[in-house]
């Protein structure tokens, strides 16, 4: 029973061992949120979206406050490359708040943004970081979501044609 616990808990932190990638890790990790987000897209009604993305929005929060420090503990780093449960709650962050038309369109420029900030982390992304456990790994992504975001409304009210608008 130990041994499944484990294996449970290493496929929910590695995205379903997407983590485990040998280049990219936290983005390869996200595409099971990009999987779980285009499905919410065709399957769910309109009105109930943004309800379903919030959603996996908390569970992906939840999981990465409580995982984090086993997750850590097992791998002996702060904040693990394998770990990529904060990529994906920053992912359904920003398309909870940045949506087109067109899924295809929200999937790629959300992807691109939000991966672009998590990568160069601006302030506090990089300082909040240090917080303990869990909190430390899924701070950071969601300050670098908040970033994509704005830098993603902006981009669409400059460039309106670009996504789809």
């Amino acid at each position: 029973m130990n041994k499944y616990i484990e294996k449970t808990k290493e496929a929910i932190c590695t995205g379903f061992w997407l983590g485990y990638s040998p280049v990219a890790s936290g983005t390869v990790g996200t595409l099971p949120a990009i999987f779980i987000y285009a499905v919410i897209r065709i399957l769910v009604a309109p009105e109930f979206q943004r309800v379903a993305v919030l959603v996996f929005l908390a569970l992906s929060c939840l999981g990465c406050v409580a995982l984090g420090e086993w997750a850590e503990k097992r791998s002996g780093k702060k904040d693990p490359g394998i770990f990529v449960l904060d990529e994906i709650a920053g992912f359904f962050l920003t398309v909870l708040f940045f949506s087109t038309p067109s899924a295809v369109l929200t999937i790629f420029w959300a992807f691109l943004a939000t991966r672009f900030f998590d990568i160069i982390k601006p302030f506090p992304a990089n300082a909040i970081q240090d917080a303990p456990g869990g909190w430390g790994i899924l701070l950071d992504d969601l300050f670098a979501s908040v970033y994509a975001i704005i830098f993603l409304k902006l981009f669409a009210w400059a460039f309106p044609w670009a996504v789809g608008f």
